[in-house]
């Protein structure tokens, strides 16, 4: 007995077992190889990341001047100048000379743009995604934002510009100019002297988070929740200096490039360009949009078999829209051009 537990003592049997437990991960010790690990499937997040998406407000304070269905392309706005004073006493019993009207005819013509998606009924049966749905949502937004370039483009256009820091052009533009409350109490003062009707009781500033940040740090700068409610507040909308309300924007126009007549710097002996940020001073009235009655942005989905699909293998997903943006009357916008710190890390749009 006592040899026994002796034997115990000393030697545990156990040590010899292979208890065979099953892992996730292939066990390559022969003779007891295994491998579960194809059972180990890839977990899928079903709510895929949403894309940042941009503040889309370039719309948001043009007129719209939509064309009826059977009337063309092309739209025709007319615009009368002011007439002068008539400061000369009249002579008595003499009928004066009459006063001559002068009107200014503006053309804009409609374009139509889209964009489509096509998946193939492999695709549909297999994907752990709904790639219907998640099309929408992609093209959803490159229509949002491309609608919202054409306005933009065409505003960035304005032949009223301010440059930062006193310069003559884009291109003299120096790393030190960037937006000072100055250049806002400029453009306003600009506006009020064309008479340009204001926006809800202001002028409205279209502005890049990037140029934005060297203005919130000044201290003319007024939040937004200290001066509006929230239903008063525009879309976008994070602040005001003086009369000069700010809506901010990542697609704020940008220019990079020596096309753009950008200012340039050596970086390892190698010509870069900085980028300039447009900022949009406008009153009432500056601008109008317009497209098709009919003819706006539309979704366009076709199930497996539509068209020239004999084997039902393709759904499409798409939009199409008509549209053209167009500048009213010059006098009642101003654009701002400076840099910023991002102006070398910034991408162009």
């Amino acid at each position: 007995m006592r040899h026994n537990k002796l034997l115990a003592k000393h030697f545990d049997l156990q040590r010899f077992a292979n208890p065979n437990t099953q892992t996730t991960l292939m066990n390559g010790l022969s003779p007891y190889s295994n491998d579960l690990s194809p059972e180990m499937k890839t977990y899928y997040e079903k709510r895929l990341i949403d894309l940042a998406e941009p503040e889309l407000v370039h719309d948001q304070f043009g007129d719209s001047y939509p064309i009826p269905q059977g009337s063309g392309k092309t739209i025709e706005f007319r615009k009368y100048d002011s007439l002068p004073k008539a400061l000369t006493p009249l002579t008595e019993g003499v009928t004066p000379d009459g006063t001559n009207l002068n009107v200014t005819a503006i053309n804009a013509t409609v374009s139509q743009y889209g964009a489509y998606v096509t998946v193939s009924d492999m695709l549909k049966l297999t994907a752990i995604d709904n790639n219907i749905v998640q099309a929408l949502h992609l093209l959803g937004s490159q229509a949002g934002r491309t609608l919202d370039s054409i306005t933009r483009d065409a505003l960035a256009g304005g032949t009223n510009v301010i440059y930062a820091g006193g310069r003559a052009s884009r291109s003299n533009l120096t790393t030190s100019d960037t937006l000072t409350p100055e250049y806002f109490f400029m453009a306003a003062a600009q506006l009020e002297a064309m008479n340009a009707p204001k926006i809800n009781g202001s002028y409205v500033a279209i502005i890049h988070p990037f140029a934005a940040f060297d203005l919130m740090r000044s201290s003319e700068w007024i939040s937004t929740h200290q001066y509006a409610s929230a239903e008063n507040i525009f879309n976008g909308e994070i602040g005001k200096i003086g009369n000069v309300r700010f809506v901010q924007t990542s697609e704020a126009k940008v220019w990079k490039a020596a096309a753009d007549n950008c200012p340039s710097y050596s970086e390892s002996d190698t010509t870069k360009y900085y980028g300039v940020f447009s900022t949009l001073v406008l009153g009432a009235k500056a601008y109008g949009k317009t497209n098709v009655e009919g003819g706006g942005l539309q979704t366009i989905v076709k199930q497996l078999g539509s068209g020239d699909d004999p084997l039902n293998q393709r759904a499409t997903v798409g939009w199409k829209a008509t549209k053209v943006a167009k500048r009213l009357v010059e006098q009642y916008m101003v654009r701002i051009e400076s840099l910023s710190a991002y102006s070398k890390s910034v991408a162009a749009n």
